[in-house]
């Protein structure tokens, strides 16, 4: 009786979690256009998707800046998390709350935020306030994952490499970096997935030259979701299962 209720309850959480998004990849299929009844199975949505160039230089952009936004985000994260665990300075805990504090901070103000720093600056809104703004945002996250691997990072290791010869660098390549490799690619997904999914700092430091997808959908979902959108979504779903099953393959291949 107990494994059929944690089997119930496994399936409710499942549903819960995931069959919103399942009708959703189902509606994609459907060749009604504005009906929810089903009226039979079609590529169509698909295609009209590939064909529609405006909502694909969206996506496009949208994915150049995820990539770089990542990477850099990445880059200065890894460092920063490095930093904080090796040295000991005057402001590290200040330096290290300032941190915590931006991943709770809500993205209206800090949307706002950046928007008038940008207008002080004098800067014009487009590829490069977007860019920064998203290094900005996802900047705390890859510190913080790093910083966890980190913190159970076993530092006889180094001391032992130094023992052997190894120079500062060699240390760092050799030893800290590929035990915490795991850790900066999960950075770089989660990055990646926070950059793609940005719609309220993306909305402030946007110019309107510059369109990327979330704000595209966002336009379009408010005339009424239609099933190119559906399509869409579901092609979305599936990359960013790919990227999962491809994040734990590494990390499985590297702990075997």
């Amino acid at each position: 009786m107990t494994r059929k209720l944690r089997l119930a309850w496994m399936v409710l959480v499942f549903a819960f979690l995931y069959l919103p998004i399942l009708v959703v990849i189902v509606y994609s299929f459907n060749d009604a256009t504005y009906s929810t009844a089903w009226r039979g199975f079609t590529w169509k949505w698909y295609e009209r998707l590939a064909a529609n160039g405006p909502l694909m230089d969206a996506a496009l952009r949208t994915l150049v800046v995820a990539v770089v936004s990542a990477t850099a985000a990445t880059v200065l994260g890894t460092l920063a998390a490095l930093a904080l665990n090796r040295y000991r300075f005057t402001g590290r805990k200040v330096l290290l709350g300032s941190i915590l504090v931006l991943t709770v901070s809500p993205d209206i103000v800090m949307g706002i935020s950046l928007l008038i720093f940008f207008v002080v600056l004098g800067a014009s809104l487009g590829f490069g306030t977007l860019l920064v703004s998203h290094i900005t945002l996802c900047l705390p996250f890859v510190t913080l994952t790093v910083l966890a691997r980190l913190a159970s990072f076993d530092e006889n290791l180094v001391e032992a490499a130094r023992d052997l010869g190894a120079s500062e660098w060699r240390a760092f390549r050799d030893v800290i970096l590929p035990l915490t490799l795991p850790a900066v690619g999960a950075g770089w997904l989660l990055s990646f997935t926070l950059s793609m999914d940005d719609v309220l700092i993306s909305f402030f430091v946007t110019g309107p030259s510059y369109e990327i997808l979330p704000l595209k959908i966002y336009s379009m979902v408010r005339l009424g979701v239609k099933p190119d959108i559906n399509a869409l979504s579901a092609i979305m779903f599936t990359l960013t299962v790919a990227c999962v099953l491809l994040a734990h393959a590494m990390t499985r291949t590297r702990r075997q």
